[in-house]
């Protein structure tokens, strides 16, 4: 696979999970940074991130627990020397990101005209490891068959031994989608699957129970 493929794939998922949903684009956020270097300002990016995460407990063949979030925002990092200043929003509007920029300009006095450094006029994708899959591990199986499969693993478990008397099994997978938009012009994403399976068991043998 070219390197440059799994960066447009990227990119790809994470404009279409943090940027055209809100009527975001390249160009807005090139504008927003812009934004920030009215002041003399040195260095400024735009973070975006979306996380849904889901979990699964089961214990004695019940399922005990079962949750699903949805985590979502925008974080304005502006830098001028030595001081940094951050902003957050979880409203992804375009106005909601400019008045987050224009309250980490505040670092830095008026007058960005007369610096040497500017903002790029545009924004390109930059090219990095290809270290995930990109498949959503939330979608990859229904609830009856997250449930199925903890099952499966409490008899699994029961069958390594008879002293085994408790089976807690745990099934938890998250989806984090992660964009960077720098004020050098480059351009960022990244998308990290985490799936996680806990197994928790006591054994009991003449009074003795250990886990």
């Amino acid at each position: 696979m070219n390197i440059i493929e799994p960066v447009i794939h990227h990119l790809a998922i994470a404009k279409d999970a943090l940027l055209t949903p809100y009527g975001l684009d390249e160009a807005v956020l090139t504008r927003t940074l812009g934004e920030i270097f009215t002041h003399r300002v040195d260095y400024a990016d735009l973070y975006f991130q979306a996380t849904r995460s889901e979990a699964w407990s089961l214990e004695e063949g019940i399922v005990k627990s079962g949750s699903f979030s949805i985590d979502q925002g925008v974080g304005v990092r502006a830098v001028s020397g030595e001081r940094t200043a951050f902003a957050y929003s979880d409203d992804l509007s375009p106005d909601a990101i400019r008045q987050a920029a224009i309250a980490t300009r505040s670092i830095a006095k008026a007058g960005g005209g007369k610096q040497k450094i500017k903002v790029a006029s545009s924004l390109k994708g930059v090219s990095g490891r290809d270290l995930y899959l990109s498949a959503d591990p939330l979608a990859s199986l229904d609830a009856t068959e997250k449930v199925k499969l903890l099952e499966r693993i409490e008899q699994m478990a029961r069958g390594r031994d008879p002293r085994v008397t408790q089976v807690m099994a745990a099934l938890a997978g998250e989806y984090d989608v992660v964009l960077v938009a720098r004020s050098d012009g480059a351009l960022a994403a990244d998308v990290r699957p985490l799936v996680r399976v806990s197994v928790t068991v006591i054994a009991e043998q003449n009074g003795r129970r250990e886990v």
